[in-house]
């Protein structure tokens, strides 16, 4: 009798944390975050102890996990418009190498060996670090790497397109003028659900009232009406209306 509630336990508990995931986003599938990682852990630890103690009430289960469902759901939410709270639970990428240097601080605040390092570029086909324009260390613990190689072609293949077509699409124009980084983990977000990203805009040697004229050519008179805004390091910027 005591296997068969075990069996019976854990048949119920892998429907009911399939839900629970299921609930809780597509964003649980793929890369985790740290926060993520640990609501995850908990409600698997949950889920063995109650399926072990066979003595135990499903109800001692089922209550602690749905907390831990309400809390991930409703910082999810409240991330969605505040990204403070983002960089708070997800923390912010780190550049590790520009333009074929290393940054060593970087690596060090991150913890993040020369043996993490060379790994993951490998798992990106690249094997010598001169050859790197910018790695970027993602929140995930992935690493973003664009080469010197295929920066040259982008921007060759951007002037080809410019060239052969007059006029620009409506949503997606170049500025007057290039920003005065030329990459800096580009495209730099502006605007993010209607807030302005003033610490990004002062990386580029831009003001609020040049942002707000530069909007003005798509229509939008109010950086509220703006879901997302950001410029790539060809002074391109690109805007999504609500």
């Amino acid at each position: 009798m005591e296997l068969a509630g075990i069996l019976l336990r854990t048949l119920f508990m892998y429907f009911f944390i399939f839900l629970i995931m299921r609930l809780m986003g597509k964003r649980e599938i793929g890369k985790l975050s740290v926060f993520d990682l640990v609501i995850s852990i908990m409600i698997a630890e949950i889920a063995v102890i109650v399926i072990e103690s066979t003595d135990k009430s499903m109800v001692n289960a089922i209550a602690p996990i749905l907390l831990l469902v309400l809390v991930q759901i409703g910082l999810a939410f409240f991330s969605l418009k505040s990204r403070k709270l983002r960089i708070l639970f997800d923390g912010k990428p780190s550049v590790i190498i520009r333009n074929g240097r290393l940054n060593r601080k970087e690596m060090h605040k991150q913890r993040y060996n020369l043996d993490d390092l060379m790994l993951q570029l490998r798992e990106n086909q690249v094997t010598d670090i001169e050859t790197v324009e910018i790695a970027v260390l993602e929140s995930t613990g992935k690493l973003s790497v664009i080469t010197k190689e295929e920066m040259g072609s982008s921007e060759g293949s951007a002037e080809q397109a410019e060239a052969g077509h007059s006029s620009e699409p409506r949503e997606y124009k170049k500025t007057d003028s290039s920003p005065k980084i030329r990459y800096e983990l580009l495209p730099m977000a502006l605007i993010l659900d209607g807030q302005v990203q003033d610490d990004n805009l002062e990386k580029l040697g831009k003001t609020r009232f040049w942002l707000k004229n530069e909007l003005q050519n798509y229509d939008v008179d109010s950086f509220k009406n703006v879901y997302f805004c950001s410029m790539d390091h060809k002074g391109k910027i690109y805007v999504d209306k609500k």
